[in-house]
């Protein structure tokens, strides 16, 4: 059985398997309805559970197309509703009794460490919609996303702006690795990763530089990111890390420092005046709703792969 919990945990040779696969699904539905079903219907007579334990727009739609693209059912859980972790029945019972109803389980979980006792239990793949340590598949709808655009993401330059310490650059540290792109993180020295993360990219060799001047870290990039500054369930003082952040916004000005063909992305949603400004979101370079849109075709790809 296999769990698509974080990007460190699946190999390179995999996770371009699963990119492949992606582009060709993709391609496969240029003439068909959005609602129509894949060629090969791959997971007809199965269903997927989704656990939502934070609010969603771009998860819970695109893997709920997913699974029908698919050929599939999916079927939508609250942890208010259910006996999720409450009362008499602890993570790893409900874990159990889950898995006798469905063929696979995806979570969008407020703790990581919930979704890893989760997959420790259950007896049918698990798949990481978010958490707050990482974002695996909003992180490989991305890079196909660029390959779309750029062409083969290795030994290409992406830009981090913002928030350094986030699940998205946790991700995003890992995928350097993986798939062999060059990662420069511009942070303040209060947002910069964890020991953890950093440690492992050296480990892995990853190609990461880490600076605290934005204009040094978009220099000559391919590609521009940034992420929300304040997350949902960050126990901050939103107002203070703002200000912190502020000289971190994604603008004319500092696109201008990246390459003049440089694209810009945003995981969704948008804090438009603050992470972005509306003229770089709205603008020419912007992926922003490709990048959405992707997230179905990426997670066709995981959901097979977890299947097989």
């Amino acid at each position: 059985m296999k769990n698509f919990l974080n990007i460190s945990d699946v190999s390179s040779q995999v996770l371009r398997e699963i990119l492949e696969e992606a582009k060709i699904r993709k391609s496969k539905r240029k003439d068909l309805n959005k609602s129509a079903t894949d060629f090969d219907q791959p997971f007809s007579g199965k269903s997927m559970i989704m656990i939502f334990e934070k609010p969603s727009t771009r998860t819970r739609i695109s893997f709920d197309i997913a699974a029908k693209q698919l050929g599939g059912s999916s079927i939508i859980l609250n942890p208010d509703v259910i006996h999720y972790g409450k009362g008499d029945e602890s993570i790893k019972d409900t874990a159990k009794v889950l898995s006798e109803y469905a063929d696979i389980i995806m979570m969008r979980t407020s703790l990581h460490k919930n979704l890893a006792e989760f997959a420790k239990y259950s007896d049918i793949p698990v798949i990481n919609g978010l958490s707050e340590q990482s974002h695996p598949c909003q992180i490989m709808s991305d890079i196909l996303t660029f390959e779309e655009i750029k062409g083969d993401i290795k030994d290409k330059t992406i830009t981090w702006l913002g928030d350094g310490n986030n699940n998205m650059s946790n991700s995003f540290i890992e995928a350097s690795a993986k798939f062999g792109f060059k990662l420069n993180i511009g942070c303040p020295d209060k947002y910069k990763p964890n020991k953890n993360i950093i440690a492992w990219a050296k480990k892995n060799k990853a190609n990461v530089t880490i600076t605290k001047n934005p204009n040094e870290a978009v220099k000559n990039a391919d590609c521009v990111m940034t992420d929300k500054w304040v997350s949902m369930n960050d126990r901050v003082d939103k107002k203070k890390k703002k200000q912190i952040l502020k000289s971190y916004q994604v603008n004319k000005k500092i696109m201008k420092l990246a390459k003049s063909d440089a694209i810009f992305m945003h995981c969704l949603p948008v804090g438009r005046g603050e992470e972005a400004t509306d003229e770089i979101v709205d603008g020419k370079q912007s992926v922003v709703w490709t990048q959405a849109l992707n997230r179905v075709h990426t997670q066709k790809s995981i959901i097979n792969w977890c299947l097989k």
